[in-house]
């Protein structure tokens, strides 16, 4: 089974991005287009879908990082912030962004809210893994992405097994 650690992030953020879209839970909001994403920025975002791409990565990181909190995706999507002459400092991400996007991913069914923070729903899961295999096939087509080396086993050990099966059943048509 192909999960999110099978495949690169950015190729399967985009993907989950683009199912993202479709969902009507899932709006980009209209105060978006005039924010920043962070103190340590200076412009908005340049792409026009960064809403869809920014709700992908925030399901992926609480995929892979369990419960989490608002706090720590602030600290998750921060940067380093220019101060002119002075030292750079490290500031966190936008808090508002996270929210909504968290609030929207719950009322999507994705996402549910616990005690210790959001962690994924079983909805959640079988999107992100889903959307791995789907791309996980796509890029070995395309042949940038190998086999992994258990799976090339198998196929040779379930290749050996049928030659096996195969000489036992001509050694007793002889034998009868």
């Amino acid at each position: 089974m192909t999960t999110v650690y099978d495949v690169p992030a950015d190729e399967l953020v985009k993907a989950v991005a683009e199912k993202l879209k479709k969902m009507r839970a899932i709006a980009m909001p209209r105060w978006c287009v005039h924010v920043k994403t962070g103190v340590s920025k200076e412009l908005p975002p340049m792409q026009k879908d960064w809403w869809y791409i920014r709700c992908a990565s925030i399901l992926r990181q609480i995929y892979i990082n369990g419960p989490v909190g608002v706090s720590r995706l602030r600290t998750r999507y921060g940067g380093r912030q220019r101060r002119g002459v002075k030292r750079e400092h490290f500031r966190k991400g936008s808090g508002k962004i996270i929210r909504v996007a968290l609030t929207q991913l719950e009322d999507a069914g994705l996402v549910v809210k616990t005690k210790e923070g959001r962690k994924i729903s079983p909805k959640g899961q079988s999107l992100l893994d889903n959307t791995a295999h789907e791309v996980r096939m796509r890029l070995m087509q395309e042949g940038r992405l190998a086999e992994p080396a258990w799976l090339k086993r198998s196929e040779e050990a379930e290749s050996a097994a049928v030659k096996a099966s195969e000489a036992k059943a001509d050694e007793e048509e002889v034998k009868s």
